[in-house]
């Protein structure tokens, strides 16, 4: 194990460095310029039609009969991927070592991440194709490869971009989408109740076996119950914290515009390393908890019923909405106003674990109450996210390796979480945030090179439904799946 962890840390310093945090940024930047601004000149417009399409279209939450699910299946399966472990116990890490500033990094990221995310969805629409099962097959690895690889000159370079997204994504299935939720489940469990931690594995892995094994129909029909149940439930806490701490909500932000820029009430020499800490520890858990960059999401987001690339890149805009600029915050918020994490210094209180900040705001406010509902809230959002990183994991391995192979991967799958339920917590931890910067790279690498086509898309869109242009609809990049969007498509509007 310690081997392994000075290999991770050597891997991770790399990959984690100055280059990624650029990367991730000026993939944001960029395709926020291009899209001039999208997720604010338009946030009506996607609001209405994400979350406000739920109450006033029926085709957003209507099951499918064929092997997609619907838009809202969509949503909420990413959610589970998403909103997880890094929604509380990332936060909380986030905090205790980079100080209230890392929760500031967390929303520029955010910011830049939803136009990110936005892109991966669309481009993921625009190059889906279908398996011989009839499932839609989408993700990086097909953009990269039937995108970046239809550019001259780029077809063996998107091969191998394709070829290493879908390794790691393969390996961090098991990392951000396995054990790092099933550690945290266990450890948060085995406090708030006593119970042993072979014994929740072992409890685990049936839960999650029954689930996954089922396939994405059954992942979806069981995520679609959960996210909204287990979001609403934790938001609703989360306000009262802060409803009653309200008159210590503005020192609370003044504390984190402060750290986030390195004021702080501590020599010089501490201020730039403080600094450096909130920026990297803000964005590393901020990409940890939406994914933002990823290009994870959109594989499952590439399952929707949806026809327009443009919708289902709105979905991805409100994915990170909601992970980072509301459930992540309202945790930092709740954290910082209990009193364990000094503002002015931003130091945590001593005698208070990192991974147990959340915990311990909830128990101030609700007493023996509050520490189970977290441990119960970690539970739901950490199986979740098992459930939808399933998802992924098993794409990547079709892939690589087939359909076939995807049954075998699933096996694997569940039995790992028994191993997540007793590993050493931070080792988990660690590894998955190397395995996310890996997966980065090619998949922003594919982002970048395709900026134009998502500008396009973006424009083609917003000519038609903005400025009633009667123009043809960019669907997909294959003649025969565009021909049949388009027929389904009008019959929708009709």
């Amino acid at each position: 194990m310690d081997l392994i962890d000075k290999i991770n840390k050597a891997i991770s310093d790399v990959v984690w460095g100055p280059p990624m945090i650029v990367l991730l940024g000026v993939t944001g930047i960029l395709m926020t310029i291009l899209t001039r601004f999208f997720q604010i000149s338009h946030f009506g417009y996607w609001m209405k039609n994400t979350i406000g399409g739920i109450f006033r279209k029926k085709h957003v939450t209507a099951h499918t009969k064929d092997k997609s699910i619907s838009q809202f299946q969509s949503l909420c399966t990413a959610l589970a991927a998403t909103v997880g472990t890094g929604n509380i116990v990332g936060v909380a890490g986030a905090i205790a070592t980079g100080g209230p500033g890392a929760v500031f990094w967390m929303w520029v990221i955010a910011f830049f991440g939803m136009m990110t995310n936005y892109s991966e969805n669309v481009l993921g629409i625009y190059y889906r194709k279908k398996n011989e099962a009839g499932e839609w097959l989408g993700g990086a690895m097909y953009y990269l490869q039937n995108g970046l690889g239809s550019k001259k000159n780029c077809k063996e370079i998107a091969t191998v971009l394709a070829v290493l997204f879908s390794i790691f994504c393969f390996l961090a299935s098991f990392g951000i989408g396995n054990m790092t939720q099933v550690n945290s489940i266990s450890l948060n469990i085995n406090n708030a109740f006593g119970i042993p931690k072979p014994v929740i594995g072992g409890i685990l892995v049936i839960a999650v076996g029954l689930v996954v094994i089922g396939g994405l129909k059954r992942i979806a029909a069981v995520t679609e119950k959960i996210v909204p149940f287990m979001v609403v439930l934790y938001i609703t806490g989360a306000i009262v914290i802060i409803v009653t701490h309200i008159t210590a909500i503005p020192a609370i932000f003044v504390s984190i515009f402060k750290s986030a820029f390195g004021v702080r009430a501590v020599g010089g020499g501490i201020v730039g390393f403080g600094m450096k800490q909130a920026v990297v520890l803000g964005m590393k858990r901020g990409v940890f908890s939406n994914e933002a960059g990823l290009g994870s999401s959109v594989m499952v987001h590439s399952n929707s019923n949806v026809k327009e690339p443009v919708v289902q890149g709105m979905w991805g805009i409100f994915e990170v909405f909601m992970d980072t600029i509301i459930v992540c915050t309202l945790t930092a918020v709740s954290i910082l106003a209990s009193g364990d994490v000094d503002l002015a210094t931003g130091k945590v209180v001593s005698g208070v674990d990192a991974e147990n900040l959340a915990s311990e705001a909830f128990g101030k406010m609700f007493g023996a109450v509050g520490e189970k509902f977290i441990a119960i809230a970690i539970l739901l959002f950490a199986f979740s996210t098992v459930l939808g990183w399933s998802h992924y994991g098993g794409k990547a391995c079709e892939y690589l390796f087939g359909l076939k192979a995807t049954n075998v991967y699933k096996i694997i799958f569940t039995i790992a979480v028994y191993g997540g339920a007793v590993m050493k917590p931070n080792l988990a931890w660690e590894i998955a945030e190397t395995l996310n910067g890996l997966m980065a790279i090619p998949n922003l690498i594919g982002v970048l090179t395709l900026s134009g086509t998502v500008a396009a898309i973006t424009a083609n869109y917003i000519k038609r439904y903005f400025q009633n242009e009667q123009i043809k609809p960019m669907l997909s990049a294959y003649a025969d799946i565009q021909a049949m969007q388009e027929k389904a498509l009008r019959e929708e509007e009709d």
